[in-house]
């Protein structure tokens, strides 16, 4: 009868691999702390990551695996209280000068300020496709999902099960989309005061440090890509083909939408959404805190254009308020800006 129990459960397991179920992850078993010294711990047998950061440095780790394809989820629960200056991220990122990457980006703010979640993707290289949303909950007080889905139709980014953003795949039209190149997941804690919180007029408060983001419950359920071949077949997956229904679309709408009408209170105010920004990639970063960690001799001021090929700066303001259509049309996103499809095209420059 024991026995009869346990090959049970053992087909039910095999069940699971083979339908493409991912179960929660095992820090020691899934990821390398790639930098930090120290300021990265793997804690409660594996199932939490915490990230530190003081003024000498910041912390990170990645994926063993690589993914061409999948649906991740991270929880995280994010700097809490004076946060101003830091940005915690989740991201997925390919290697050389035309990778392609999936941004979550968590920008750190003063005591009582809304989280700003900073979205991005690169395709072969090229990024400015930039999106911010306000949190609707205190990220700080506990763990919330964020989860970035990519599979050959689109890429959606959600928050607790709730839709942010989609980007459709649009190589018909001559947009890039990112579908051949392989990514690891991404997490780090840095140091990004000269533009982070209100376009880099509010500085970290190092008295404060070290600042500390939790991470747990991770997830890939995603296309193991291992000597230039994909470990799943098309179509072998649930979400390889998953689309948004009508009530993920209608969330979608109105998260956008809310988001939205809070950057233009912003604008009119005369703040924007932050200012000024320069913007870089995740490899970009690393390689920055790389230069950072082993050079004395640049200033905290000068650090950030260590190693990179012309970061750009650009206002975010206006530009970061998209508009979408309240119809029920898709959500289209070019090259260059966020465009409803149907009668009500209206975008900002």
């Amino acid at each position: 009868m024991a026995s009869s129990r346990a090959s049970t459960a053992a087909r039910f397991f095999l069940g699971l691999c083979s339908a493409g179920i991912a179960l929660a992850g095992n820090f020691y078993q899934d990821v390398d702390i790639t930098w930090g010294d120290g300021r990265a711990k793997i804690l409660d047998d594996g199932q939490l990551l915490t990230l530190s950061l003081d003024k000498y440095s910041g912390s990170g780790f990645q994926s063993r695996n690589q993914y061409l394809y999948g649906k991740f989820d991270m929880q995280l629960k994010l700097v809490p209280g004076d946060s101003a200056g830091t940005v915690a991220t989740f991201y997925l990122s390919s290697q050389g000068n035309t990778h392609d990457e999936i941004d979550f980006e968590f920008l750190g703010n003063l005591s009582g300020d809304p989280y700003v979640v900073h979205t991005n993707l690169y395709t072969q290289g090229k990024g400015d496709r930039e999106q911010q949303f306000y949190l609707w909950f205190d990220p700080t007080m506990d763990f919330h999902t964020y989860s970035v889905l990519w599979n050959p139709r689109h890429i959606v980014f959600s928050v607790d099960g709730t839709p942010l953003r989609e980007f459709r795949n649009r190589e018909l039209a001559g947009v890039p989309y990112p579908k051949s190149q392989a990514m690891r997941a991404y997490a780090s804690l840095w140091d990004a005061d000269d533009w982070a919180t209100r376009g880099g007029l509010v500085k970290t408060d190092w008295s404060k440090a070290p600042f500390t983001a939790s991470y747990r419950n991770h997830t890939a359920d995603g296309c193991v890509w291992n000597s230039g071949a994909s470990s799943c077949a098309m179509g072998s997956n649930s979400w390889m083909w998953q689309e948004l229904d009508s009530n993920a679309m209608d969330r979608l709408r109105r998260r956008a939408h809310a988001s939205f009408v809070a950057c233009l209170i912003l604008v009119v105010a005369g703040v924007g959404l932050h200012g000024f920004a320069r913007r870089v990639s995740g490899k970009q970063r690393h390689h920055w805190e790389e230069e950072k960690r082993t050079s004395s001799k640049e200033s905290s001021v000068g650090a950030v254009t260590v190693g990179l090929s012309g970061p750009k700066s650009e206002k975010i303001g206006s530009r970061g308020c998209h508009a979408r259509s309240e119809k029920k049309d898709s959500l289209v996103e070019d090259d260059k800006r966020v465009v409803p499809t149907g009668s009500n095209r209206l975008h900002n420059k």
